[in-house]
């Protein structure tokens, strides 16, 4: 089939790759301008080694981006991990429309922060859909979708390149096999099981200490390893990725104070929270530096009794 991708950063590039390694013609790839001064995003700099057309413009609104996809004539838009909002006009102009690609399972979490927002809520399962780009925000008719699972322990890190990337480029390839054959369906979202989260950034990923361990636990691992869950330690933030969780079961097992430091390892420190403890193995400080949790409480002179959050 003949293509045009809009998408960018990995996910893109490894789309890209995959209609080609199967002999589909990509007729142009459409990815946002770069930021001054910034590297060139992953799917442009491997479309531009290929000689394929590369088209940036600053909106897909306008004339100039509708023009350049009609010209293409393509049988399919395929979007892979696009911010920029492509309208209506634009989707529809491939002669079998365009598909998309959002991690979760629709109409569950719509939004920007998909991946990270089933992990912090508890969720067990998730997945990915390929559905119809409109002018709504993740609300087009479903094509297709698949789930997984989301393990205990599981980081959006873990979900996302271990589960939704791999499992995402394979949906993309049926699900564009299955419109230009004629043989898929589109099922009409029901909104009222629909649910819409906005971006996890910093603000969201602060951490409580005074909340349940599950929720502390599952807010640092859906942060892991972005936006990055954080607190504060002497007034400095302090940002933590690995972590275990250890669960308090009777009186006699409470060690500490919400926030406090109840012990430093060669590997790690543990920190209190409401009904159990955190055992952090890698965390930041305002430095940048990625180190375990153990070197990072001898640079700072963390020591049991010291108090997170206050």
């Amino acid at each position: 089939m003949k293509i045009a991708i809009i998408g960018q950063q990995d996910f893109g590039k490894a789309v890209l790759d995959a209609f080609l390694a199967r002999g589909d013609e990509v007729a142009g790839v459409f990815c946002a301008p770069e930021k001054p001064g910034a590297k060139a995003d992953p799917i442009k700099a491997a479309a531009e080694e290929r000689k394929l057309k590369v088209f940036q413009f600053k909106s897909l609104r306008g004339a100039e981006a509708h023009e350049a996809l009609s010209g293409l004539k393509v049988d399919l838009g395929i979007m892979a991990y696009v911010l920029q909002f492509a309208p209506r006009e634009f989707v529809a102009i491939p002669k079998h429309g365009t598909i998309q690609y959002h991690p979760s399972l629709l109409p569950k979490h719509r939004g920007p922060s998909s991946i990270n927002w089933p992990i912090i809520q508890g969720a067990t399962r998730t997945g990915l859909t390929i559905f119809r780009p409109n002018d709504g925000l993740d609300e087009g008719p479903v094509m297709l979708q698949k789930e997984c699972d989301i393990g205990p322990d599981d980081t959006i890190g873990s979900v996302y390149f271990d589960k939704l990337f791999p499992m995402g480029i394979k949906a993309m390839l049926e699900a564009a096999d299955l419109v230009v054959a004629g043989e898929h369906k589109e099922v009409v979202q029901d909104e009222s099981r629909a649910t819409y989260e906005g971006w996890c950034r910093s603000a969201e990923a602060k951490i409580d200490w005074a909340k349940p361990i599950d929720q502390v636990y599952n807010l640092i691992r859906g942060c892991n390893p972005a936006p990055g869950a954080w607190t504060t330690a002497n007034g400095r933030k302090v940002q933590i990725f690995d972590a275990r969780r250890i669960v308090f079961r009777r009186f006699a097992d409470v060690v500490g104070k919400l926030g406090e430091v109840s012990d430093v390892t060669e590997a790690s420190f543990k920190v209190t929270a409401q009904g159990g403890i955190v055992e952090v193995l890698r965390a930041r400080g305002e430095d940048g530096k990625k180190v375990s949790g153990g070197e990072f409480a001898r640079a700072n002179g963390l020591s049991n009794g010291a108090i997170f959050g206050g």
